[in-house]
């Protein structure tokens, strides 16, 4: 991970951003002490999809069976057989 000192980072924030999508995450530094990481936004939901912290909606969406069609899912009306007790 590349790092950044936080008076780089902000004048160069351009390049900054550039680099956190082209190359990977970029650590910045303040006074020293390792401050933030900037990512890149799809590297970031794929660590919230990955952490399993995505709303149920788009959960579905990704689903495999997102494709399938829905009448595949229609269930057999048949109430079964008669039986006497």
């Amino acid at each position: 991970m590349i790092g950044w000192a936080l008076q780089d980072a902000k004048g160069r924030f351009s390049e900054l951003v550039d680099c956190a999508i082209s190359k990977g995450p970029q650590l910045v530094t303040r006074r020293g002490k390792e401050s933030v990481v900037v990512v890149a936004v799809e590297q970031f939901r794929q660590f919230v999809r990955a952490r399993g912290e995505e709303d149920l909606v788009a959960f579905f969406k990704n689903s495999p069976l997102a494709e399938v069609d829905p009448s595949w899912f229609d269930r057999d009306r048949d109430k079964g057989r008669k039986v006497t007790l």
